[in-house]
């Protein structure tokens, strides 16, 4: 499950640059209720874009956007409940780690969904049943 984060130099702090990742995957993991999942976990990936602050705008306008994709298969966060709960988090771990002066509007989130059976790792195709028996087989291996 990429998430994908593109901003212009210097939006971020360098400790933001190092962070923004990891926590993002772990708001993500917490949302979907799958903390320490050994199925669930590593498939959470993601991604850092630094842009020149010249490539970055906003109807237009060079702006210094802060750009937040995540990418699931259409099982994940399946409720609106679950999606508002992910931008609200995304957007308060994005904005700790901005540079001072930015401004919260300047993020931006977009969860993408695959369709069934568009989602894979490894090589292997997942459908969204595929993907919930996985992971409630690891679920219980945990358990054992």
């Amino acid at each position: 499950m990429p998430i994908a984060v593109i901003a212009p130099t210097g939006a971020l702090t360098p400790a933001g640059e190092r962070e923004i990742i990891p926590q993002l995957s772990d708001a993500l993991i917490e949302v979907s209720g799958l903390t320490g999942n050994t199925f669930f976990t590593p498939m959470v990936a993601g991604v850092l874009h630094l842009l020149d602050p010249e490539n970055v705008y906003a109807g237009g306008v060079s702006r210094p956007l802060v750009l937040i994709e995540l990418k699931l298969p259409d099982v994940g966060l399946a409720s609106v409940e679950a999606r508002v709960a992910f931008i609200e988090k995304a957007t308060d771990i994005a904005y700790r780690h901005m540079t001072p002066g930015r401004d919260r509007d300047d993020i931006r989130i977009n969860i993408v969904n695959a369709p069934d059976g568009g989602w894979g790792m490894g090589g292997h195709a997942y459908t969204g049943e595929r993907l919930a028996e996985a992971i409630a087989r690891a679920a219980v291996a945990a358990e054992a």
